[in-house]
């Protein structure tokens, strides 16, 4: 639930969106990430940069809350 409200996407279970997350900059496929994937990788994906920036966002957190 805490990754679906930082991220805001509901329908994205937390296995689906760190899966995601993985083949999308994992790039020498070890199953780990470093900080210099992590980095690159997002930095080369507009997706991937605007839910790291929607993250930061508090407006979903607090829908949570609010909702319970």
């Amino acid at each position: 639930q805490a990754i679906q409200a930082i991220n805001g996407h509901t329908n994205m279970s937390a296995e689906e969106f760190t899966d995601m997350i993985f083949q999308k900059i994992d790039l020498n496929n070890d199953g780990e990430l470093t900080l210099e994937e992590f980095i690159n990788g997002v930095e080369k994906d507009k997706e991937l940069m605007e839910l790291i920036e929607k993250s930061f966002d508090l407006s979903n957190i607090l829908k949570v809350i609010q909702t319970g």
